[in-house]
C-alpha cells in the first residue's frame, strides 16, 4: 500500500498538510508544486488499496483522474474549497468540500482535527488572505498580538513562496518548506527554530513587494483596478500576494494583476473586493484556463487578443 499527499503548493495547501499529518502521522509520497500547478491527480498512478490524500486543488480541474484513481480502486480523501462540479458519489471518496468565500483548506481542516493544530492553521488562513477568519480562529486562543502578527506574516511569505513559472523560481520547493516546517508542532517554533528559513521568504517578499509598488496602475476607479507587471521572475512570485495586499489597501475596490508572459500572453490573478467577496471565479472561468474560487481566482494564461474582453468583464462585474 502507498499513501500519497497532493497539495496545493500554497500556505493554505501546506498548512493543511501540516496539521493532518501532525496529527494523522504517515511516511506518504508528497505531490505538489508552484501553485498554479493543480492538475496534480495526473502524476499519480495508484493501485487498489492506496490511499490519497487531496488538499487545496479544485477537484473539478481533476474529475478526470479522480475517477481514474477511484477506478483503480484507491481510497481519496478530498478536502477544498475551489470550485468542485459534480462530486462523484463513491464509497472510495470521504470529501469536504465548501466553496464559501470565507473558508479556505487550512481553516476545513482545522474544523476536522477540532482544532488540534490551530495555529497552523491560522498560519494557512492568513496566507489566504482571510484576515478574519484567522482571527476569528485564534480567538479563544492564548496567542499575544504579536505572535497573531507572526503568524499572519508567515502566512503571507509562505503563500508568496508558491508563485512562478516553475519550481527554479520558488525561493524553496514546497515540498521542500513542508518537510522542513512539519519538523514544528507549532509555526512559533518554526519562526524562531527554523529562523534562516523565515528570514529568506521575509526578504524575498519584501524585496520583490517594493518593486511591484513602484508600479502604476493601467486603469484604476472606484470600482476596479488593474496592474501590469513585467515578464520577469519577480513579477511571476509576487503576483498573488500584491492582488492581496492591494486589496487589503482598497477593500472596496476589485483587483486583477496582469503579468506578461514571454508569449505575449498574460498570467491573471483576481481579487474580488474584500467587502464583496464573490464573483471571481465566475469571471475567470469565462477565460481559457481560468478558474478559482469566489474571492480570488485567476487566469493561467490569458490571449493578449482578449485583454480589453477580460477588462470589460472585469468592470462589469464590480461596477
Amino acid at each position: 500500500m502507498t499513501d500519497y499527499d497532493i497539495f496545493n503548493g500554497d500556505a493554505d495547501g501546506i498548512c493543511a498538510l501540516l496539521q493532518l499529518r501532525l496529527a494523522e502521522p504517515r511516511d506518504t509520497q508528497l505531490v505538489t508544486g508552484v501553485k498554479r500547478d493543480i492538475n496534480l491527480l495526473k502524476r499519480v498512478e495508484a493501485k487498489a488499496g492506496d490511499r490519497i490524500t487531496v488538499l487545496d486543488i479544485s477537484m473539478d480541474k481533476n474529475i478526470k483522474d479522480l475517477h481514474r484513481l477511484l477506478g483503480a480502486g484507491a481510497q481519496v480523501f478530498y478536502v477544498d474549497h475551489h470550485f468542485a462540479g459534480e462530486v462523484p458519489a463513491s464509497a472510495a471518496l470521504k470529501s469536504m468540500i465548501n466553496e464559501a468565500p470565507d473558508v479556505c483548506t487550512s481553516l476545513l481542516i482545522n474544523h476536522y482535527l477540532r482544532g488540534a493544530y490551530s495555529a497552523w492553521g491560522i498560519v494557512g488562513t492568513f496566507g489566504d488572505n482571510l484576515k478574519k477568519s484567522a482571527l476569528g480562529m485564534a480567538k479563544n486562543s492564548d496567542l499575544s498580538a504579536e505572535q497573531l502578527q507572526l503568524l499572519e506574516n508567515l502566512g503571507i511569505y509562505i503563500n508568496y513562496n508558491g508563485y512562478g513559472s516553475d519550481l527554479t523560481e520558488l525561493h524553496f520547493d514546497p515540498a521542500e518548506l513542508y518537510t522542513l516546517a512539519a519538523q514544528y508542532s507549532s509555526p512559533l517554533d518554526f519562526i524562531t527554530g527554523g529562523a534562516e528559513y523565515f528570514e529568506r521568504l521575509e526578504t524575498g517578499y519584501h524585496q520583490d513587494l517594493s518593486l511591484a509598488r513602484a508600479v502604476q496602475p493601467m486603469l484604476a476607479d472606484e470600482s476596479v483596478a488593474v496592474f501590469e507587471l513585467p515578464d520577469a521572475a519577480w513579477a511571476r512570485r509576487v503576483s498573488g500576494v500584491f492582488g492581496n495586499d492591494l486589496s487589503n489597501d482598497n477593500p472596496n475596490r476589485g483587483h486583477a494583476v496582469l503579468t506578461a508572459k514571454a508569449n505575449g500572453n498574460y498570467l491573471v490573478s483576481l481579487r474580488a473586493p474584500l467587502n464583496n467577496k464573490q464573483g471571481a471565479a465566475a469571471v475567470c472561468r469565462q477565460f481559457p484556463t481560468g478558474g478559482g474560487r469566489e474571492a480570488a481566482a485567476g487566469i493561467n494564461d490569458l490571449p493578449a487578443a482578449m485583454l480589453g474582453q477580460f477588462i470589460d468583464t472585469f468592470k462589469r462585474a464590480y461596477s
